[in-house]
């Protein structure tokens, strides 16, 4: 199943993928929403950083390890995560469109490797219409506060 949108941002591409990239800030809003992250290095993400990421949902424990695999500069970040027998892969890239204004392409794109993760996936797939508006929504939602620091002032 792939989730994709885009979202433009009166910004510089520097600050925004400075924000995109704030790994640490991620995962302090993960923790304040209950979720379990822990990541497996010190200091700044670079590239091979992984994270064990532990939650709830449906009922049941999770368990997701998720890597960097992609780290480019003011142009794109990937990662990807496995869990249960689903792979992931989230891909962040960052296009300027001006001096001010950058351009966010965020995708999503989730496989399914045994038949307990596909039926999983199929249940995901009813809802698809209901998951890509709450998907795009967050992305919008980051998009406008990205957008509104940038004009506070950084």
């Amino acid at each position: 199943m792939k989730l994709s949108t885009r979202e433009d941002i009166e910004a510089p591409i520097s600050y925004v993928y400075n924000r995109v990239s704030d790994f640490a800030a991620f995962e302090r809003r993960a923790l304040r929403q209950g979720v379990e992250v822990r990541c497996g290095t010190e200091g700044a993400a670079a590239l091979g950083t992984t994270w064990d990421i532990a939650f709830e949902f449906r009922g049941r424990a999770r368990k997701v390890k998720a890597e960097l695999i992609k780290l480019a500069p003011e142009e794109a970040i990937e990662i990807e995560s496995h869990s249960d027998g689903l792979l992931a892969l989230t891909e962040v890239e960052v296009v300027a469109l001006s001096a001010t204004r950058t351009r966010v392409l965020v995708g999503f794109d989730m496989r399914a490797k045994t038949l307990t993760a596909r039926l999983l996936l199929q249940s995901l797939k009813l809802a698809k219409a209901k998951i890509t508006c709450r998907f795009k929504a967050r992305v919008l939602d980051f998009a406008k506060a990205i957008e509104d620091d940038y004009r506070r002032g950084h």
